[in-house]
């Protein structure tokens, strides 16, 4: 069934491909759109989607083995995301609180040998538990919440099927990168290993998460923002070893 849909894919011309999958980017956009910040428009992820959809109706190639709706979603979606990049929102004084997080985390648990607690990192950074929590909220918001925000080059987590010169070596780093996230995301407390495990697994959203654990969104953003400081430490050596 997929080598018939391919075939008849790739029989189409480009502008018939944009035609037909125009909804694939309102979807993708709505999609993406719960997981943003508030002032991202839903107009603007569609048209940066477009240039996507157009991107990938010019370069598909059946003979990849992938469906061309499958290779279009991540054209579109990385359309999206790299426009937003480009216009970055964020206070430089989130930007310093984010790295003053993690250095603490990282202090923390070099000292202690063992996971750093809210109370703990609160107490290195000198504020109190409630401040913390709305650094981390602020922090989560004022990014865009992916893999990449690790400092993973997205060419090392791209889906091999799509990369125009797969080697043995891309596919050894890709495989490689897999098992230490996947031995990282394990050794967290379980609550945050969980929370990314929805929210990247799963694919539910901040306020879906709270409702599963029965917590405030809010607190939801508190602990992924959390994790993910915690997973760049996990893998940072990981990442020198590419660099």
């Amino acid at each position: 069934m997929d080598k018939v849909l391919n075939d008849c894919n790739q029989s189409l011309s480009s502008e018939e491909l944009v035609e037909k999958h125009t909804i694939l980017v309102k979807r993708i956009a709505h999609h993406l759109l719960a997981r943003l910040p508030p002032n991202i428009l839903v107009d603007d992820l569609i048209q940066a989607g477009m240039l996507g959809l157009l991107e990938a109706a010019k370069n598909f190639n059946s003979t990849k083995g992938a469906s061309f709706e499958t290779f279009a979603g991540i054209r579109i979606r990385g359309s999206m995301l790299d426009d937003i990049r480009k216009g970055d929102w964020t206070p430089r004084s989130v930007h310093k609180n984010s790295r003053a997080i993690t250095q603490a985390i990282s202090s923390v648990e070099n000292e202690m040998n063992s996971d750093a607690k809210d109370s703990d990192i609160a107490k290195r950074l000198g504020i109190e538990l409630p401040q913390y929590h709305k650094m981390l909220n602020e922090v989560n918001i004022g990014k865009l919440v992916g893999i990449e925000d690790l400092g993973i080059s997205e060419d090392v987590i791209a889906t091999p099927d799509f990369k125009s010169t797969n080697t043995p070596y891309d596919e050894l780093v890709h495989g490689c990168f897999q098992k230490a996230l996947a031995k990282a995301i394990v050794s967290l407390p379980e609550r945050e290993a969980i929370v990314l495990s929805l929210y990247y697994d799963e694919d539910l959203s901040l306020r879906e998460i709270g409702q599963a654990l029965n917590v405030s969104e809010s607190r939801v953003s508190q602990i992924h923002s959390q994790a993910k400081s915690k997973l760049k430490i996990k893998l940072s050596s990981w990442q020198q070893e590419l660099a």
